[in-house]
């Protein structure tokens, strides 16, 4: 897995993914803990594992790349 994710695309999903975890384990009350709730906790994770990994699969399946050439 060559790494396809970037610079300010890799800083945005990490931090989208920990306001979204945040949001699911601190006020699971505001997202109604219905369907809502079970997206915010799998797209949050999904933002912050493809972040940290630099790795994202739908990238690789589109053939985007926002990692700079070496």
């Amino acid at each position: 897995m060559t790494p396809n994710v970037g610079g300010a695309d890799r800083i945005i999903r990490i931090i989208l993914g920990v306001v979204l975890l945040a949001l699911v384990f601190l006020s699971p009350a505001t997202l109604g803990g219905g369907a809502l709730y079970w997206v915010a906790l799998i797209a949050g994770l999904a933002m912050l594992l493809t972040g940290l990994f630099r790795f994202c699969g739908l990238y690789a399946l589109l053939g985007i790349n926002t990692c700079p050439t070496k």
